[in-house]
């Protein structure tokens, strides 16, 4: 029996939704990519920590899929273990007026609505982030001035052998898109929030004001994974890329939008070789013409 047989057979067991060769084209922003070997949702912190324990013991890897909007999975799948995590790991409640506790697994807008509703402002510039709470942590995303990093409280995490912990604000060492657990193996469970009261109608009216600029200047009407590179110091890679032509040229399915240079769309049917590529010949270019070299923001699996 292989180790991806085993650890099907656990997460079965322990009453999981799992699959194998589960299409992972259905679980991304890009509509792309191949099969995972297995594909777990998993409900509670108890059968996470069990399957994720099993699979360090077997020497099995894992992935911690949130919303799937910043990841381009290869056309052969993935040979590993994707975890998804859903019910207890979507919660989201007040352990104070101004505190909010939210579960890894919940999406940035679920998130979002309960600060509106409960008159907490701070986390209005995350409305239209289409990603996890625990994905927007761990790349400590932002937008229109402000970053995760602005309101996280601490974090909430387990080790892969199946130890709880949690680490506060200043020890998470938040960057441009990154924090600490981009080296430290834990998967995030949990994230606290310190907001400030405020009118709901003010918080009402940033955030209708951040989607429409999202609206305006990005290809939301296509599939694709966000902004495809980093903000170059100095620059802006959107910028970089249609000063030297790309706006509109593509490699198969995959193409620069037109709309915004920074985002490559899924045209229809394409594949993660021709975005790869695609991608490859804007480094090459910009490298030639400006100097800057740009940096994926992208994850690749």
């Amino acid at each position: 029996m292989s180790n991806i047989d085993k650890i099907y057979n656990l997460a079965t067991s322990l009453g999981c939704d799992t699959k194998l060769n589960e299409p992972m084209k259905k679980h991304t922003s890009f509509k792309i990519g191949g099969n995972a070997a297995v594909y777990i949702k998993v409900s509670n912190l108890s059968r996470l920590g069990t399957i994720i324990k099993e699979c360090k013991l077997t020497d099995t890897k894992f992935f911690l899929l949130g919303n799937g909007s910043n990841i381009l999975v290869d056309d052969n799948g993935m040979d590993c273990v994707v975890i998804k995590l859903e019910d207890d790991f979507k919660e989201i409640f007040m352990p104070d007026s101004e505190t909010v506790y939210c579960g890894a697994g919940a999406t940035l807008a679920s998130l979002c609505k309960f600060a509106l509703n409960n008159g907490l402002s701070g986390l209005e510039f995350a409305w239209g982030i289409p990603g996890t709470v625990g994905g927007a942590v761990f790349m400590n995303a932002g937008a229109y001035g402000g970053e995760m990093k602005d309101v996280v409280v601490s974090v909430n995490h387990i080790t892969a052998d199946g130890t709880i912990g949690r680490i506060d604000k200043d020890d998470l060492n938040f960057g441009y898109r990154t924090s600490a657990y981009r080296k430290n193996d834990c998967v995030i469970t949990g994230v606290t929030f310190k907001l400030k009261s405020d009118n709901p109608e003010n918080i009402r009216h940033k955030m209708d004001d951040f989607m429409g600029r999202r609206t305006d200047k990005q290809p939301l009407e296509f599939p694709s994974a966000g902004s495809v590179f980093k903000r170059p110091e100095g620059n802006y890679a959107g910028a970089l890329i249609e000063q030297c032509g790309f706006k509109g040229k593509g490699v198969g399915g995959a193409q620069v939008s037109e709309k915004h240079a920074g985002f490559i769309i899924n045209r229809g049917n394409a594949t993660a070789k021709d975005v790869k590529e695609l991608i490859h010949n804007i480094q090459t270019t910009v490298k030639k013409e400006t100097g800057y070299d740009l940096e994926c923001e992208l994850i690749m699996l």
